[in-house]
Parts: C-alpha cells; sequence; structure tokens
C-alpha cells in the first residue's frame, strides 16, 4: 500500500522540480547569479547556479502538500497518523537546517565566502543537526565524540559534493544513483519516513536533471552541491543498518562508505594531488576523476556516465551486507576498494602519458 504513496510522492516532487527549475534560471539571470565562463571550465555562456534553490523548494513543496493532503487519505492510511506526527519536529528542523545550507550556498555564488567561514558555517550546520537529534551513536556512547564524528561526516558529505559538481550532471547524478541506493536500502528495513524523504528527493534531483544534462541549462550552485551533500548525509545517518543478532556483522553500518566511495574517492585524490603540487587545496582545477577520464580521450557525457557506473558499482554492495556474515562484508569492502585502485591507475597512467 506504502508503494503507492513513494508513487504519489515521488511524481508530485518531479513536477514541481520541472516547474521551479525554469523560474530559478530566471531568477538568476534577474540578479545576475551567474557561472560565467573561465579557461578551467568548459560551458562557453554564463550560466545560473540556481538549480539548488529549486531542487530545495521541490522538496518542501512536496512536504507541504504531502501534510496537508494526508487529511485525505483513505482510512486504511489512518495507523500511519502517529507515527508522522512523532517524526514531524525533526523534519521541520531538518529542513529549517538545510534552508540555512542552501542561503549559505547561495550567497558564496554571489559574494565567494572564503573557505574557512564556509567551514564554519558546515561545523554550525552540523551541531544543529546534531541536537536535534540526527546523530552518529553506534560507535560511541561518548557525546562528545558523537558530536565530532556527526560535524566531520556532515563535513565530508557537503564538501564531496561540492568538489564533484564540476562536470554537467555528474553530482546530480551521482546523487540520484546513491539516493536510489538509501532508498533500497531504507524501504527494505521498512523505514518509511525516511525512504518516503528519499523518494521525494530522487524526484526534485530527477526534475533538475532535466535542465542540467546533457548540455546543462542551470547549474546546481554552490546553494545545489552542499544542499544535496547535506542531505544524503542526514539521511545516511538517520537510516538503520544494524540489527542485532548473533549471526549479524556490524559491517552493514559502513554501508554509506559504499555508496559515497565515488564522491569521497574524487575529494581525496583531488585534495592529495593539490598537496603534492604545493597548490592551495581549496583551489579549483581540473584534476577531479572526470577530467582526468576526458583527457584520456572520453567524450565529457562518457566521462559522467562512467562515473555513475562506476557509483552504482561500488555502491551497490551495500545492499548486500546486511545478508552477509562478517567474511562476505569484507570481501566487499575489499572488492571496491580493488575498483576505486584500477581507476587510480588508470587515470594515473593517462595523466603521466598526457
Amino acid at each position: 500500500m506504502w508503494k503507492l504513496i513513494y508513487l504519489v510522492v515521488f511524481s508530485v516532487s518531479l513536477c514541481l522540480s520541472l516547474v521551479f527549475v525554469p523560474f530559478a534560471r530566471r531568477f538568476a539571470y534577474a540578479f545576475c547569479v551567474l557561472d560565467h565562463p573561465s579557461p578551467r571550465k568548459v560551458h562557453l555562456f554564463p550560466t545560473p547556479l540556481t538549480g539548488g534553490i529549486a531542487v530545495y523548494l521541490s522538496i518542501v513543496g512536496t512536504v507541504i502538500a504531502g501534510l496537508v493532503g494526508k487529511k485525505f487519505l483513505p482510512e486504511s492510511f489512518s495507523v500511519y497518523s502517529h507515527g508522522i506526527s512523532s517524526v514531524l519536529p525533526k523534519l521541520i528542523t531538518f529542513l529549517i537546517t538545510s534552508a540555512v545550507v542552501v542561503v549559505a550556498g547561495f550567497l558564496d555564488d554571489i559574494y565567494h565566502i572564503k573557505p574557512l567561514t564556509k567551514i564554519f558555517i558546515q561545523i554550525i550546520c552540523g551541531l544543529i543537526t546534531f541536537f536535534a537529534g540526527i546523530k552518529i551513536s553506534f560507535f560511541s556512547s561518548n557525546t562528545y565524540v558523537q558530536i565530532i564524528l556527526t560535524i566531520l561526516w556532515i563535513i565530508a558529505c557537503m564538501n564531496s559534493f561540492n568538489l564533484l559538481d564540476h562536470m554537467n550532471g555528474l553530482a546530480a547524478g551521482v546523487a540520484f544513483i546513491a539516493g536510489s541506493i538509501f532508498f533500497f536500502s531504507a524501504s527494505g528495513n521498512g523505514q518509511l519516513f525516511i525512504s518516503t524523504l528519499l523518494v521525494c528527493f530522487l524526484g526534485s534531483i530527477l526534475g533538475f536533471l532535466r535542465y542540467n544534462f546533457p548540455s546543462a541549462k542551470v547549474f546546481l550552485g554552490e546553494c545545489g552541491s552542499s544542499f544535496i551533500g547535506y542531505f544524503l548525509g542526514c539521511l545516511a545517518i538517520m537510516g538503520t543498518y544494524y540489527h542485532y543478532r548473533p549471526d549479524q556483522s556490524f559491517l552493514p553500518v559502513l554501508s554509506p562508505l559504499l555508496i559515497f566511495s565515488l564522491p569521497f574517492f574524487d575529494t581525496i585524490r583531488v585534495i592529495y594531488i593539490r598537496i603534492k603540487n604545493r597548490k592551495p587545496v581549496f583551489q579549483g582545477d581540473t584534476n577531479h576523476l572526470s577530467h582526468r577520464l576526458v583527457r584520456l580521450g572520453m567524450s565529457p557525457v562518457q566521462a559522467v556516465i562512467f562515473c555513475y557506473m562506476l557509483t552504482l558499482a561500488c555502491g551497490i554492495g551495500a545492499l548486500l551486507l546486511k545478508r552477509m556474515t562478517t567474511g562476505g562484508g569484507i570481501i566487499v569492502f575489499c572488492q571496491t576498494i580493488l575498483i576505486l585502485l584500477c581507476v587510480a591507475i588508470l587515470e594515473s597512467t593517462g595523466r603521466k602519458n598526457a
């Protein structure tokens, strides 16, 4: 029965996104919130940076429509009313914090906020998230350890998707694939609240991709890339991956690492290259995975699709972890590491030849 809810939520979010993105483009042109061409960028004309605002508004609009529409649901859905009411405070806090991320990113798109200021804002968002009850608590019962882990996770997710947003359709497409894997994991565990939020997210991202891939008419912008990293990072924390059983491995708790393996891999590699070349860590360049794939001879579209497949290949193993013993889970992680090592060798060879 709840599958019908998933379909309705996805459809509403998709439609709202398809409607909001053109308005966001007009807003960007009206207020000159544009990404201008430069030597390290591939687009030839100034492009709007307000796609993330449309994604966020489509999610908020779907949530509001759902809260209003639940009054008209059939009697069979009344059993879920108490559950919806119990998570409402956390949902509202989550959306407010997400709004802070979007606004901060939007200001950065306009005024180019200094990196340390951005990190400070991300720390504040992490603290608000923690005290809203969205926290990493599995690894330690110590409050300070939980705060540190939660903040570091939020910062890692936000910056990884921010750095990944350097080619048409890349960050949004990877987010769609990662969100889909999280959805199947959450729905398989009976987590209706998280699953519904993920379906809402997927619809909004797919609507945005209509205008972002393959020939981008609008970009996510800092507001969008930071938001999707924050949104998925929080939902990854809220998910339940571990149910104690004598034969149950603890490795499913690490599922988000598999699902986010591509963004994390690209971030670590780029930071390593910048440090190795004695360049500022926060200075943009063309050393990302997709850039290096293009230098190997791929077209930009092929490079983006390659990243999509790599995300799926590495992340899909997360769906199997809860059915595996510890030994089987270790094999899945080793397989993911080997895939990424193969890619690292491939791109390193290409860079040397270039």
